[in-house]
């Protein structure tokens, strides 16, 4: 494939733009008379750490949890691992510590917290008499099922002592939250299911989306969220009044400036958008429908054009194979563009992991079908059994990028001559 170094520099261009360095420095709180405590989970808490040490004219202390490192202590700063995309003992343990920091907090001190991606199956803290198993299993539950982030994280709230705004509601400190988004429309309270800042869906909507998605989930998580002690805190409550947030990476942020390197470039680009939900399969599909339409409506033009979008999509798992999200829109999309000639597209999750796999995305064009085919291989029963991860493994045509830092979702490039 021709277009795999310059998909890859798109690529690079939109993970570059997520560095939430500017941002951080332009909306820091001032310094408090007391204490400063970072606390943060997620993808991207570590780049955001260094980026605030960088500028911070104070002392910083705190705890830290991401996927990365364990048990780590830089200057003043724990560094904990956490689990994803299911939450472990781990996570819970550091969840725990965080929560006895904030608690022990005066009003005259500063909670500044880190949020991003990753971060709510990283900050486990099951309510009532639920246990960390019955959080496994509702997580479970929720991956396979098909719901979109918002949907998710609606649910993971209601059975939580941290998300929600929980965490933020649990100390008299101020709270300043720092934002990398990986939600389709940036809505910041969803973000690592919002553990500093609250948002306004309810115990009814929970238990809607538990019927909507057919979700088995345990008797005692169901039990737990018909009772109104898993009500979390809602917008406006006195308890945020003080409190504060800034958006500082997203993902419109990455895509338009992918945007622009490919116009630099002298490719036509256009931004599809930067929300899309839905089933990886079904967005694979329309992408691929407007492949066609773009590629009949331009055999007379020179130049050629990308095709860009973002957002989350969702897998519901019916088979018993491999792969990600990525990989799925890819299998679907090249099964729509096959034998198609000067087609080739870039799917990748913006973190560097796709699903639970170790590759970021893949790379398909319109031989990708016939090449499988050439193997042995058929691509619709391998879309069918979710084994999307086989099919380009097996072609050579995955992205592996390994961790980078930072997570506003995925990434998605077709470029078509």
């Amino acid at each position: 494939m021709k277009h795999k170094p310059f998909l890859t520099a798109l690529f690079k261009q939109a993970v570059a733009a997520a560095d939430p360095g500017a941002a951080i420095t332009a909306s820091l709180p001032p310094l408090p008379i007391g204490r400063t405590v970072v606390v943060g989970a997620g993808k991207a808490v570590l780049p955001m750490y260094r980026c605030l040490q960088e500028v911070w004219q104070g002392s910083l202390e705190g705890i830290l949890v991401t996927g990365e490192s364990q048990g780590m202590q830089r200057d003043n700063i724990t560094i904990l691992k956490g689990s994803h995309p299911l939450p472990d003992a781990h996570g819970l343990a550091a969840s725990r510590q965080i929560q006895d920091l904030v608690a022990s907090l005066t009003d005259q001190d500063l909670v500044i917290a880190l949020v991003s991606g990753g971060g709510s199956a990283m900050l486990p803290a099951p309510a009532g008499e639920l246990t960390l198993e019955d959080e496994i299993a509702v997580n479970q539950a929720l991956l396979a099922s098909g719901a979109p982030i918002s949907a998710m994280n609606t649910v993971r709230k209601h059975i939580s002592t941290i998300k929600g705004g929980r965490l933020a509601a649990s100390t008299q400190a101020r709270v300043h939250t720092l934002v990398v988004s990986d939600i389709p429309g940036d809505v910041a309270s969803q973000v690592a299911s919002g553990p500093t800042l609250p948002d306004a869906s309810t115990r009814q909507d929970a238990m809607d989306i538990i019927a909507r998605y057919s979700l088995e989930l345990p008797e005692q998580v169901m039990r737990h969220i018909k009772n109104p002690l898993a009500d979390a805190p809602i917008p406006g409550d006195p308890v945020f009044e003080r409190n504060t947030y800034a958006l500082v990476a997203s993902g419109r942020l990455s895509l338009q400036a992918a945007l622009r390197h490919a116009e630099e470039q002298g490719i036509n680009a256009t931004l599809i958008a930067d929300d899309l939900q839905g089933e990886a399969s079904e967005v694979g599909r329309s992408h691929a429908v407007l492949t066609r339409e773009i590629r009949s409506k331009s055999l007379s033009v020179s130049a050629p054009m990308v095709l860009l979008s973002g957002g989350e999509t969702t897998v519901t798992m019916r088979g018993k194979g491999r792969g990600g999200r990525n990989t799925e829109f890819l299998l679907s999309w090249a099964i729509g563009v096959e034998g198609m000639p000067s087609v080739t597209a870039l799917a990748a999750d913006t973190d560097g992991r796709d699903g639970s796999e170790n590759n970021a995305g893949a790379f398909a064009d319109g031989t990708t079908v016939q090449r499988l085919r050439g193997l042995g291989l058929d691509a619709e029963r391998l879309l069918d059994q979710n084994d999307s991860y086989s099919a380009f493994d097996a072609l050579g045509d995955l992205f592996l990028t390994g961790p980078t830092g930072t997570n506003v979702n995925d990434f998605r490039a077709v470029i078509i001559e």
